[in-house]
């Protein structure tokens, strides 16, 4: 009979401590950036309203913004990227479906149909919606497929750009999350 002192762990031979080592030692890794990271994100959150701002979009919106705010202080930047257009998408198809502005929306309905409602609402203005269309342009060939030929292919924009791949995310995750501030500043979310 095999006791479980006998038995080693199926997914790693590494004690608590070990593991807490490892921990440590990757808090540590990029603690200047973290913190750089996250003073910049506590200068843009300053246009929110002086009570917050109400996220629609349920669950998924609001842990979209949560999870971004941490993937973004932790370097995370493409998960930063996608989770920021996924909160946009949230934000604004919710915003205009609980605000009754529009009583005859799709159950799914495309981001750029929502850009054009929210557009003609006056509930972003036109330069967001080129800001919030670059985001969608930043997120999809993140989420889909794009041979290195295809210009927005993130190693051959890299390329075109002479930048490093890190530096160039770095720059995506920070319009990603500087847009997502904004959006959720605007006086359709602000409180107070």
């Amino acid at each position: 009979m095999i006791d479980r002192s006998d038995q080693p762990d199926l997914l790693s031979d590494l004690s608590d401590l070990d593991f807490a080592r490892h921990l440590l030692a990757e808090m540590h890794d990029d603690l200047l950036g973290k913190v750089s990271r996250f003073r910049m994100l506590t200068d843009f959150s300053r246009g929110l309203g002086p009570n917050g701002t109400m996220i629609p979009g349920g669950h998924a919106a609001y842990h979209a913004w949560i999870e971004a705010r941490s993937s973004f202080v932790h370097g995370n930047f493409i998960a930063t990227i996608l989770l920021c257009q996924g909160l946009a998408e949230q934000l604004f198809a919710a915003h205009l479906h609980a605000d009754l502005l529009i009583d005859d929306i799709p159950d799914r309905i495309p981001f750029r149909e929502t850009l054009r409602r929210c557009r003609e609402q006056d509930v972003i203005s036109s330069q967001d919606a080129v800001d919030l269309q670059k985001l969608m342009e930043l997120r999809n060939p993140l989420s889909h497929f794009r041979h290195v030929h295809d210009a927005s292919n993130l190693d051959r924009r890299s390329i075109d750009a002479g930048q490093h791949v890190t530096d160039l995310m770095r720059h995506d995750a920070v319009f990603a999350i500087g847009i997502a501030v904004k959006m959720l500043g605007k006086p359709a979310f602000r409180l107070g």
